[in-house]
């Protein structure tokens, strides 16, 4: 069946390095398996299954959302098909508004924001502007979820699924990072909230898993492998190995993400 891979971070050559040592760091692992290069995804992800990607990167600094959304625009020209491609926002943007219009523009997809390294919190009054420019034009994903912090966890996250009720919301990594139960307890019955498979098999056991997706829906779900942390292979084996239906399979691995980005 087809395979979208919703969930890869990619980075100019340039950065690309250290940028990758910075997410290994931020899960406290000694190593990533990638090098953070759409042109990696790219080949290595089609030898290996994939059929599309999702691609962004996360603006720690006001000053990097201009070059981050127009290098991810530009990795998605580049990509011939194979990617799709969404923007960043960084809190202290002064017209969020404009904002959204300058992503839609470019041709990207949505929004991906990462609250725990952009130091904001997920209900905080800044991005509360974003979202409602967001609301009924473009989905937003979020990494939630950390025991380390409270940016992202269940409750905030809750909050704007109320507020918010016609926005699209994704929360990666089931929608909460090492906070995995609390997260599917709290958060499954909101319609607007949708989760993607990324950095879990690596903590959580099968059956575990299994039972996330049967609490949120797999309609509810899409598949991520988080490049440049994982090999996506061993990830898409895994998802395979839980002895799910036929047509929760067609779910995550690429229904759910071709009706939410247009793919």
């Amino acid at each position: 069946m087809r395979v979208i891979d919703c969930h890869c971070h990619v980075y100019p050559q340039a950065v690309a390095a250290r940028a990758v040592k910075g997410v290994a760091d931020f899960y406290e692992r000694e190593g990533s398996f990638g090098d953070g290069l759409a042109s990696s995804v790219r080949s290595l992800w089609k030898e290996k299954g994939v059929d599309h990607a999702v691609i962004f990167s996360v603006a720690t600094k006001l000053s990097q959302v201009d070059n981050i959304n127009s290098f991810i625009a530009s990795a998605v020209a580049e990509g011939e098909g194979f990617f799709t491609g969404l923007g960043t926002v960084h809190q202290d943007v002064p017209d969020m508004g404009q904002a959204v219009e300058e992503v839609i523009g470019l041709g990207l997809k949505g929004i991906k924001l990462h609250p725990e390294t952009q130091g904001v919190a997920v209900d905080d009054p800044r991005l509360l502007a974003l979202y409602e420019a967001c609301a009924d034009r473009i989905p937003v994903l979020i990494h939630t979820g950390d025991y380390r912090y409270d940016c992202s966890n269940p409750d905030r996250m809750a909050r704007v699924l109320r507020l918010f009720p016609h926005n699209v919301f994704i929360g990666a990594h089931y929608g909460g990072w090492s906070v995995w139960d609390e997260a599917a307890d709290k958060l499954h019955g909101f319609d607007n909230f949708f989760v993607d498979s990324s950095s879990t098999f690596h903590w959580v056991d099968k059956d575990r898993v299994r039972g996330y997706i049967r609490t949120y829906g797999s309609e509810k779900v899409m598949f991520g492998s988080d490049f440049p942390m994982w090999d996506v292979r061993p990830e898409i084996d895994g998802m395979l190995s839980l002895g799910l239906s036929d047509r929760e399979y067609e779910d995550i691995f690429h229904r759910t993400a071709e009706k939410l980005f247009g793919i």
